[in-house]
C-alpha cells in the first residue's frame, strides 16, 4: 500500500480486487470513521462484520486484500485500517470533477460535501439553461456548455458527473470524453457507451427502486394470502 511496515512494503495487484470487494469498502471506512475517537483503538473482522450485519468471513476477506495490519485475537488498529482503505481507495488523493446538468439531482450533488472526504472535488458545473449559468452553487461555478472543453482543460478535470435527461446524455458523453475526461459518472436512467480507456459507473436509481419494492411485495405477500 506504499507504507513501510514491519514486514516490508505492502504490495497490492488491484486487478485482483473484484468490483463487489470495492464497493463494500466505503462501508467499512465510514464505520470505522463513526466509532469514537480514543475509547476503542483495535477492532476485529467480525466486530465490523457484524456491527453492519455482513458475513464475517467475506469481510475478512475484503479486509485482507487492502491491509495486512490484522493481527490474531488483537484485529486490526483502527487508524491504521483507516489509512489502508483510504489509500487503496484514493482517498488521500485529490480527483478533480465537472458536473453537467444543473436540476435537482445536479444541485443536490453540488450542494454534498460529504465528497471531499473521499478526494472528490467537483470544480464546476455546466448547463443550457441560461437562466442557471453565472451563478453558483455551494461556490461552484455554472458554466454555459460552450465552455465545456475549455474549462475541463483549464481545470484539468478528469472525471464527468451526467446529470442530465436520458435523451440527452450520450451526447453529453461524448462531449466529456471529447473534452479529456478519463471517467464518467452517470446518473441518467440509459445505457451510455464510451471507450475502452474511460471508464464509466452508472447510477440507477430506478432499479435501486425496484428492488425495494421487489423485497416489499415478497414481505406483504403473506399477508395479502391470509386476507
Amino acid at each position: 500500500m506504499g507504507r513501510e511496515l514491519s514486514s516490508g512494503v505492502r504490495c497490492v495487484d488491484y486487478k485482483s480486487v473484484s468490483v463487489q470487494t470495492i464497493s463494500r469498502l466505503p462501508k467499512y471506512l465510514n464505520y470505522l470513521k463513526a466509532l469514537p475517537k480514543g475509547e476503542v483503538t483495535n477492532i476485529s473482522a467480525t466486530g465490523i462484520a457484524e456491527a453492519l450485519g455482513l458475513n464475517d468471513v467475506q469481510v475478512r476477506k475484503d479486509l485482507s486484500l487492502v491491509s495486512d495490519g490484522g493481527r490474531p485475537k488483537v484485529g486490526y488498529a483502527i487508524e491504521d485500517l483507516i489509512y489502508d482503505i483510504e489509500e487503496f481507495l484514493g482517498s488521500d488523493a485529490s480527483h478533480t470533477a465537472g458536473r453537467v446538468g444543473a436540476g435537482n439531482v445536479g444541485r443536490a450533488l453540488l450542494s454534498y460535501s460529504g465528497f471531499a472526504e473521499y478526494g472528490l472535488d467537483i470544480l464546476a458545473a455546466f448547463d443550457v439553461d441560461l437562466a442557471l449559468v453565472g451563478r453558483e452553487i455551494n461556490g461552484k461555478p455554472i458554466f454555459p456548455m460552450e465552455k465545456l472543453s475549455e474549462v475541463c482543460a483549464q481545470r484539468q478535470v478528469k472525471i464527468g458527473i451526467i446529470t442530465v435527461p436520458n435523451y440527452e446524455a450520450q451526447h453529453v458523453c461524448d462531449l466529456l470524453v471529447q473534452s479529456g475526461v478519463q471517467a464518467i459518472w452517470n446518473f441518467a436512467p440509459v445505457h451510455l457507451t464510451v471507450p475502452a480507456d474511460v471508464l464509466m459507473q452508472s447510477e440507477n436509481m430506478a432499479c435501486s427502486f425496484a428492488l425495494l419494492s421487489k423485497h416489499l411485495s415478497e414481505k406483504l405477500k403473506p399477508a395479502r394470502l391470509s386476507k
